[in-house]
């Protein structure tokens, strides 16, 4: 039996504000561990390797993430079956729809295994052995999630409600139905009861089990997808779907989509296997405090942080200081260009900031200070009328486009590696603490030629200095 794994890493991670940006969310992070959580769900299924064959994954994301991931890819050395691209998000329903058209190429039909890019495992094994139960099932033809048994009454989470055991172990149970998040009262009723388990949003089925599903159940999405799909184009390592015929599709979950009615469709087998994997959708600050080790008042603090008398916090510090004195159950996140102050009570709410920034036409709901490209990262230091300060740093081989501007000039200044620098009909090489300074209106390019980051400062001098004044000739990454 074959696995392809499928990973959703089009989410937004809003309520992590700050650390979470909508150009760069919470599935890039380390968070509850050394590697992101894209990387973490990339590793996932490694200890299944031995009980069955285990493809290369297919990952689904975001256009402006596309980089993001191809780059975390190649850093634990996986070479994905594909990266596609979505224009637009329209849900899990969509998307599971196009992975399965890709993962079922040329009559191929392994079992799919959806898995959302922003979760944390900390059993891996438990997973594991959970995914053989679903395995068996999934290859039978059922519809297979995954429910996560509650510790605690939740009221952030979808339900599980567990009909009758499908095997005498009972490691697998037939799906009664789901219900929405509950109230505080419904939840302690939901976990007292011992039927019910957290929607973890993980879902296994075999291609065309699924295909069929969406088919019967949201014929719409089913057709959108299909003709998305037929015309897709291959960009580099990326698969670009139709995005005409994929902006016509309806939006759906998995859920609404089709497990809920298949629940309640008797010509059809759902299944759910309990799952304690130490698993969390880290889908706020305090679901990030839980699962994060605590000292011995029960604080969080990473990073420049000094507590005094406070208790139960969580305190994130990036770039200075960051003290808290007399503080109980609060959120404390320092970041570069912004800082949240909330009580962890309030940790759903983040969300509201990031309503109000885009309501102000505020960048920090976009992007953190230091921006991420494909050949690196620069961060603002400095800005003023008429001047910006940049730290760029250019990872080894990357190299910017060819490109010019109509109203900046750049001056660069190495302060560690070797750049190749192309300005007008020269091309010549710097070295640290040498400089070269591009006038305005002059082709040029930079390069980083060595086996180390290249780092530099740029300033940049004129009347207008926004990042539309490029015009690219050429470029390595295929941007406009």
């Amino acid at each position: 039996m074959t696995i392809t794994p499928v990973i959703l890493a089009g989410g937004g991670g809003t309520r992590l504000w700050p650390l979470s940006r909508e150009h760069y969310p919470k599935q890039f992070l380390k968070l509850g561990g050394e590697e992101t959580l894209l990387q973490q769900t990339m590793r996932r299924l490694d200890g299944l390797r031995g009980s069955a064959a285990v493809d290369a994954p297919v990952i689904v994301c975001n256009e402006e993430h596309r980089f993001l991931v191809a780059e975390q890819a190649r850093q634990l050395e996986i070479v994905p079956r594909g990266i596609i691209l979505e224009p637009a998000g329209r849900g899990t329903a969509p998307a599971l729809t196009i992975a399965a058209l890709v993962c079922g190429d040329g009559g191929a039909d392994p079992t799919m295994l959806m898995m959302p890019a922003d979760h944390v495992m900390s059993d891996p094994g438990a997973f594991a052995r959970a995914v053989e139960v679903g395995l068996r099932h999934a290859h039978d033809g059922a519809l297979v999630t995954f429910g996560v048994i509650p510790d605690r009454p939740e009221t952030g989470y979808g339900y599980i409600r567990a009909g009758a055991n499908t095997d005498t172990d009972g490691n697998s149970l037939l799906i009664a139905g789901f219900v929405e998040k509950p109230d505080p009262e419904t939840a302690r009723h939901y976990v007292d009861s011992g039927t019910y388990l957290w929607n973890s949003g993980i879902f296994m089925m075999r291609v065309s089990t699924w295909m069929s599903a969406i088919g019967r159940y949201r014929r719409d999405i089913h057709d959108a997808c299909l003709s998305a799909s037929s015309t897709a184009r291959l960009d580099g390592d990326f698969l670009r779907p139709d995005a005409a015929a994929f902006l016509a599709c309806p939006g759906d979950s998995v859920d609404y989509a089709v497990m809920e009615r298949v629940a309640e469709d008797a010509s059809m087998k759902a299944v759910v296997v309990p799952l304690a994997a130490g698993w969390s959708d880290v889908g706020a600050w305090s679901s990030l405090w839980e699962i994060s080790a605590h000292d011995s008042s029960g604080n969080v603090c990473i990073g420049d942080v000094c507590a005094i008398d406070a208790r139960d916090c969580m305190v994130i510090s990036e770039h200075r200081l960051t003290a808290i004195l007399g503080c109980t159950d609060l959120v404390a996140i320092e970041t570069a260009d912004a800082v949240l102050v909330a009580p962890k009570s309030r940790a759903q709410d983040v969300r509201n900031v990031v309503d109000w920034l885009k309501r102000q036409g505020r960048a920090e709901r976009l992007s953190h200070r230091r921006v991420y490209r494909p050949w690196g990262s620069y961060e603002g230091v400095d800005a003023g009328e008429r001047f910006q300060v940049k730290r760029i740093v250019v990872k080894p081989c990357g190299k910017l486009s060819l490109q010019m501007h109509h109203h900046r000039a750049e001056h660069w200044i190495v302060v560690r590696g070797t750049a190749r620098v192309t300005r007008g009909e020269e091309a010549f090489l710097l070295t640290e603490n040498q400089s070269t300074y591009i006038p305005v209106g002059v082709l040029h390019r930079l390069e980083n030629p060595g086996t180390i980051p290249l780092e530099l400062i740029e300033v940049q001098s004129g009347p207008y200095l926004g990042e539309d004044d490029i015009v690219r000739f050429e470029d390595a990454y295929n941007r406009n």
